[in-house]
C-alpha cells in the first residue's frame, strides 16, 4: 500500500504556529493536498494531548483515526539544548510513539526535567545520547529521528550546532539512530555526499506550521507498507518500504545558502569563502547555509549517486507556482480561484502536479500554467535561492528576461546584495 506521508508536523500550541492548526483542518488540507498520513505534532502538550485523545481512536496497530478514518501517528518535536565539548548544542529531533501509554511515560519523563506546557515543541536540557536513551529505556519501539539536520539553528549538522557526524552528536547511542530529515534546504542528493550517511535512512517531510496547502506535505516521503505502526516503523529503521521522498529544491529553503537577512546579503559557498563569511554590508559574520555545510563535510564528488537508495523528486507546492504566474499573494482570493479550478480535474494536489496529462490541465486553465505544471513535474523549476530566514523564490523563464533569470540561478559563485527593502525577522523564520 502507497502511501504520502507527512511525519513532522505541529500544532496550534507549538510556538509561530497558525491558531487554527487543529485536527479538522489538518485532516482536510491533508486530503486537498494528497498526504494519505499525518503526524499528530505535539503529543506531550497538555492541551494538545487531550485534544488528540478526544478525537482519535486507535485502530490496534498504533494508527490513529478520526471519526471519517483519516489515519495519524503519534508524534512531536523535542529541542534539546545543552553544552558538549565546551560548546552550546541545539538539536531538533522528531519523535515518534506507538500508543498513549507510551506518549504518557514520554511526558512524565520530561516533567521530571522541566516544563511541557508553554510550547508544543518544548526545550529541555538534555544531551541527544541521554534522550535516546530514556526513551528507549520506556518502549524500544518509540523512534527518534534527527530533525531537518542541516539547518543552522537548531539541527544536528546545522553551523551553530557544529556537530560534524551522528556519532559525535548521539555518542554510543548513534546505533539508535536509523534515519535523517533533510530538512527544505537539503535533498537526498546532497546527503548521498557523506559517506558516514550511508548506514541510516532518508526521510523528508514538512515541518509545518499552518495547514495551508503550500505548507502541508511540502516535502514528504512515500512508503509502501502496510497501514500499522510497525510496518512504518520497520521501514524507517531498514529502509524496505520506502519508496522516494517529495522534496521541494533545495534552493527553495530559508537556509540553502549563505547570507544576512537584515543586509539582504546571499552568497554561494565559494564565495562566501572568499570573504572569510564576513557580510561586506555590515561586516559581522554571516549566517552559514546549508550548502556550505555539505561542502565541508562531503567526502565525495558532488554528482555521486548510490546504486541502492531510494529516489526522490522536486516537486514545488501549485499555489506558489500559481502565485508567482499571477503575480498575486499565495492566499488571494485570484490565487485560491485558479487553485480550485485546477484541483476539479484530479483527485488532489499532488495527482495534479504528478499524474493529470497535459490535455486535461489544458481544459482548465492557461497553455503557460500548464507549461509551468509540467516543468514543475520534470524538476525542471529554476529557483533563486533562499539565505538565512528567507524562502528561496521559483523563476520562470517565460516572465523573466535572460538577465534576470541568470541572476537567479545556482550558482555558487554568485553574490546577491538586494536593493529592495529589508523584511523584519519573526519568530517563523527559525521554526519553519
Amino acid at each position: 500500500m502507497k502511501l504520502i506521508t507527512d511525519l513532522h508536523i505541529h500544532s496550534k500550541y507549538s510556538r509561530a504556529c497558525s491558531k487554527d492548526l487543529d485536527i479538522k483542518n489538518l485532516e482536510k488540507y491533508a486530503r486537498i493536498k494528497g498526504v494519505d498520513l499525518l503526524g499528530t505534532g505535539d503529543f506531550t502538550h497538555p492541551k494538545w494531548i487531550k485534544i488528540l485523545k478526544d478525537e482519535l481512536t486507535d485502530n490496534g496497530h498504533g494508527i490513529f483515526l478520526t471519526k471519517t478514518n483519516f489515519p495519524f501517528v503519534l508524534q512531536t518535536e523535542i529541542s534539546l539544548i545543552y553544552t558538549q565539548g565546551g560548546r552550546g548544542r541545539k538539536v531538533h529531533n522528531v519523535v515518534l510513539a506507538p500508543d498513549f501509554n507510551a506518549v504518557d511515560r514520554i511526558t512524565e519523563e520530561l516533567l521530571k526535567r522541566g516544563r511541557i506546557d508553554y510550547d508544543g515543541r518544548p526545550i529541555f536540557k538534555i544531551p541527544c545520547p541521554e534522550f535516546v536513551r530514556m526513551l528507549r529505556n520506556i518502549d524500544k519501539r518509540i523512534e527518534v529521528i534527527p530533525a531537518h539536520i542541516w539547518t543552522p539553528h537548531f539541527a544536528m549538522f546545522g553551523s551553530n550546532s557544529g556537530f560534524d557526524s551522528i556519532k559525535e552528536c548521539f555518542l554510543e547511542e548513534a546505533k539508535h539512530i536509523h534515519a535523517i530529515e533533510t530538512g527544505l534546504s537539503s535533498d537526498p542528493q546532497m546527503n548521498w555526499r557523506l559517506s558516514q550517511l550511508d548506514s541510516v535512512n532518508i526521510v523528508s517531510f514538512s515541518d509545518l506550521h499552518s495547514y495551508w496547502p503550500w505548507r502541508i506535505g511540502r516535502e514528504a516521503t512515500i512508503f509502501d507498507i502496510e497501514l500499522t505502526y510497525d510496518s512504518l516503523l520497520s521501514a524507517i529503521r531498514t529502509g524496505k518500504g520506502i519508496v522516494s521522498t517529495i522534496e521541494v529544491d533545495p534552493n527553495y529553503g530559508k537556509y540553502h545558502y549563505d547570507g544576512h537577512r537584515n543586509c539582504n546579503v546571499c552568497m554561494g559557498p565559494s564565495e562566501s569563502k572568499k570573504v572569510n563569511r564576513i557580510c561586506p554590508v555590515c561586516k559581522r559574520p554571516m549566517t552559514i547555509g546549508v550548502l556550505y555545510r555539505t561542502k565541508e563535510l562531503a567526502d565525495r564528488e558532488e554528482n555521486y549517486k548510490p546504486d541502492n537508495r531510494p529516489g526522490f523528486r522536486y516537486i514545488m507546492p501549485l499555489h506558489e507556482l500559481i502565485s508567482i504566474y499571477l503575480g498575486k499573494g499565495v492566499a488571494t482570493k485570484t490565487v485560491w480561484a485558479e487553485y480550485d479550478k485546477i484541483l476539479k480535474i484530479g483527485k488532489n494536489e499532488y495527482d495534479i502536479m504528478l499524474n493529470v496529462p497535459r490535455e486535461r490541465l489544458l481544459s482548465v486553465t492557461s497553455a503557460e500554467m500548464v507549461d509551468i505544471i509540467i516543468k514543475n513535474r520534470e524538476g525542471k523549476i529554476k529557483v533563486k535561492p533562499g539565505y538565512y530566514g528567507v524562502y528561496g523564490v521559483p523563476v520562470f523563464s517565460e516572465n523573466t528576461d535572460d538577465t534576470k533569470a541568470s541572476e537567479f540561478k545556482q550558482d555558487e559563485s554568485e553574490i546577491r546584495i538586494s536593493k529592495e527593502k529589508p523584511k523584519q525577522k519573526g519568530l517563523d523564520d527559525f521554526f519553519n
